[in-house]
């Protein structure tokens, strides 16, 4: 069975000219590449993975589709979709949204060069004007930046997500990307208006048989936490997410990174399985995985197969 990750996928993004994301138009067309070549899972058959998993033996190569981040496309775009194709959609929400009017920072970065582009290293520049060298560290970065080399983002790009996602420590990222919207002549509001699913979406959706599972909290990355902030951040997203009483309990991790504490707080919870997103995990998941992993299941990017490359604007 191959796991497919998704995250923004969307009709146009006319006022975000730089914004990257997977078209409606091509994601059908992934889909019907997907049915014809491999086939979909269904919530049944997904559903009988937990308890009977030399079941994946029937399945061979079908494709499990996942979504990140709780986007309100997801409701309005892919699920429609899912529900014409009798396929599964496991969709990963970080519960803070519920609970707040506003962005994840994650988000409120993805916006802001989607809004502005690499600018020719302006919008990193206007970054850098509001961080001091005290308020970064930089002992985790390391093991990101080979990721963002296989990105086909300008140079600027790149080292704008690095910093603010991975060097900028987690205290101070909220007031930093704060200061840096309102330099940018922007509002909180404006990027939180229309991102996310709501409750009522939520509950729609796993009314219809789609899984809605935990993206942790505050998608903060498990590798700058401690296991009890750790803990923390998992127990609360379910807690937060108990109105839906999925049949599974699934997690995703930000970042798609775990921790040396993450698999024993989760098996703490009583997590079913849990998806990570590195290339050195990269692979067909098989029985063996079911048994002995399911809580580090391995995931593709949408973008490695027909169809999946990302539109701009």
């Amino acid at each position: 069975m191959k796991i497919l990750m998704y995250h923004y996928v969307k009709e146009s993004v006319k006022n975000l000219p730089f914004f990257r994301y997977l078209s409606l138009v091509n994601f059908k067309k992934q889909l019907d590449y997907f049915e014809k070549n491999f086939g979909l899972v269904s919530f049944e058959e997904f559903c009988r993975l937990k308890t009977e998993p030399k079941f994946i033996n029937v399945l061979k190569n079908k494709i499990l589709l996942t979504f990140d981040d709780g986007l309100k496309e997801h409701f309005t775009l892919v699920y429609p979709e899912l529900l014409k194709r009798g396929a599964l959609g496991i969709f990963f929400m970080p519960s803070l949204v519920l609970e707040q009017e506003k962005a994840l920072c994650v988000h409120k970065i993805h916006y802001l060069l989607g809004r502005y582009g690499g600018g020719g290293g302006e919008l990193l520049n206007l970054a850098l004007e509001l961080i001091e060298p005290s308020m970064c560290e930089n002992e985790n970065a390391y093991l990101f930046e080979d990721y963002y080399d296989l990105l086909d983002d300008e140079e600027s790009v790149k080292q704008f997500k690095l910093l603010l996602n991975y060097n900028l420590k987690e205290e101070f990222k909220e007031e930093v990307l704060s200061a840096l919207i309102k330099k940018c002549g922007l509002s909180e509001a404006q990027i939180y208006e229309n991102y996310y699913l709501n409750r009522e979406e939520l509950e729609i959706m796993s009314e219809n048989q789609m899984l809605i599972g935990s993206h942790a909290h505050s998608h903060i990355n498990f590798l700058n936490l401690n296991a009890k902030q750790e803990a923390d951040e998992v127990r609360k997203s379910f807690e937060i997410l108990s109105f839906l009483n999925p049949a599974l309990r699934t997690f995703c991790y930000p970042y798609g990174e775990f921790s040396r504490n993450s698999r024993a707080i989760l098996q703490n919870l009583g997590v079913d399985f849990a998806f990570v997103s590195l290339d050195e995990y990269k692979k067909d998941i098989d029985e063996e995985d079911l048994r002995l992993n399911p809580l580090t299941l391995s995931r593709y990017d949408c973008n490695e197969f027909p169809f999946g490359k990302a539109s701009k604007g």
